[in-house]
């Protein structure tokens, strides 16, 4: 398989056929930063898409799944405020930015998607969105990524992009995807807002299953701080302008490099955790089900009690084995659990390791970037999550984030 990793900085992520990108300065919240964003898809596109599970979804979150069931012509996207938690009112606004989207571009509402990201609990200022929209229309170009990058941005102190190219049986196929998100991330279908598009051409239900499967093992398997998003959605587009993807291997080629690139996005988030300064790989291993592994995996990366120790490099190691021992597994047996920093045996048997030495703990948690590995003993399943610490500045921007 050819895959082609692109730096996510850059003037290099590879344009999408059939997927234009405008961005404006609509001062959704504040004035002279990029904060709107417009995709324009060409006829034929198929899209696909996972949501917040969150019960208080936000109206844009509502309105997108109804239009999916249509053929998607466009997407808008808008920073500064999420437009939860507003009720019926909410519902109306978002509508009303799908409205002056597909007067512009001459399709009808409901073949456009909304997304929101921002504060909760306020009004949409629909007037500014609408207002910045020919602004982003007259910006619209195949090679927009980067600054589609930038314009969906809230916490984010950077941008976060990425981009493949595979070989499938007719052709080479595009896939470029873009993400935003720094806080509020916990697995629980995907990550706050995530795009991702190719050129191949896929049938739905076959984009849908791929879907799934990418934000399953990448923005599924990632968190921050625990919290789940009102406003959390992840597309996937498949404009038909490039080869088509019609073989299992093809399929599989597809379904891989989305995935790749997913990871990729959903790992960058993780790393920009708001105030994060420690980028930790937490996997579990030999447990009875892959289920129960990810279920042991998230217990230590939730913990705050674990991600302020992480961010102390300070490896008090009772709270990583008290993480494991409240996390659910029915029948667990202690007294089997290994834990690793890194590769030091720090605990055996549950219980420290003879031969652990605490000036080990600390200089794996030193690293900016280290794994624990937890072994249950009980099976042959494994999963991994990656998480960042809990730093004194994640407090602070979440305690001015509406200042």
């Amino acid at each position: 398989m050819a895959v082609n990793l692109q730096a996510p900085d850059a003037a290099q992520l590879y344009p999408v056929a059939g997927v234009e990108l405008g961005v404006a300065m609509a001062g959704v919240r504040k004035a002279n930063r990029k904060d709107l964003l417009v995709v324009r898809l060409a006829p034929g596109t198929t899209a696909a898409g996972v949501f917040t599970k969150n019960r208080f979804c936000a109206a844009p979150v509502q309105v997108a799944k109804k239009h999916m069931a249509n053929s998607v012509r466009a997407l808008v996207v808008n920073t500064g405020n999420a437009n939860a938690g507003t009720g019926s009112d909410g519902l109306k606004r978002a509508f009303s930015v799908c409205s002056a989207v597909a007067a512009a571009l001459r399709c009808r509402p409901g073949q456009v998607l909304p997304f929101s990201t921002g504060v909760i609990m306020e009004p949409l200022p629909v007037d500014r969105i609408v207002a910045g929209v020919p602004q982003a229309i007259t910006d619209l170009r195949e090679a927009n990524w980067s600054s589609a990058a930038e314009a969906i941005m809230t916490t984010d102190t950077v941008a976060k992009a990425a981009s493949v190219q595979v070989r499938l049986g007719s052709g080479r196929a595009t896939i470029t995807g873009i993400a935003k998100g720094s806080g509020m991330i916990r697995p629980d279908m995907a990550t706050m807002l995530g795009f991702v598009a190719t050129d191949a051409k896929i049938a739905r239900h076959a984009l849908q299953k791929m879907t799934r499967e990418a934000a399953d093992q990448s923005f599924n398997a990632i968190t921050v701080d625990g919290d789940t998003s009102t406003n959390d959605a992840f597309i996937c587009l498949a404009t038909g302008k490039g080869p088509v993807a019609r073989s299992k291997k093809d399929l599989a080629i597809v379904a891989h490099a989305v995935t790749q690139v997913a990871k990729i996005l959903a790992q960058a988030i993780v790393r920009d955790g708001e105030g994060a300064t420690k980028f930790v790989t937490v996997r579990v291993e030999r447990g009875r089900s892959p289920a129960e592994c990810r279920k042991v995996a998230y217990a230590i990366a939730h913990s705050p009690l674990v991600k302020t120790a992480f961010f102390a490099s300070d490896p008090n190691l009772g709270r990583i084995l008290a993480a494991i021992g409240y996390a659910g597994v029915a029948g667990l047996d202690t007294s089997k659990v290994d834990l690793y920093l890194d590769e030091v045996l720090v605990a055996k048997g549950g219980g420290r390791h003879a031969g652990y030495r605490e000036e080990q703990g600390v200089a794996a948690m030193k690293k900016p970037e280290f794994t624990v590995r937890a072994v249950l003993n009980r099976g042959r399943a494994a999963a991994t999550v990656w998480t960042c610490d809990l730093s004194f500045d994640y407090v602070r921007i979440n305690a001015e984030y509406r200042s």
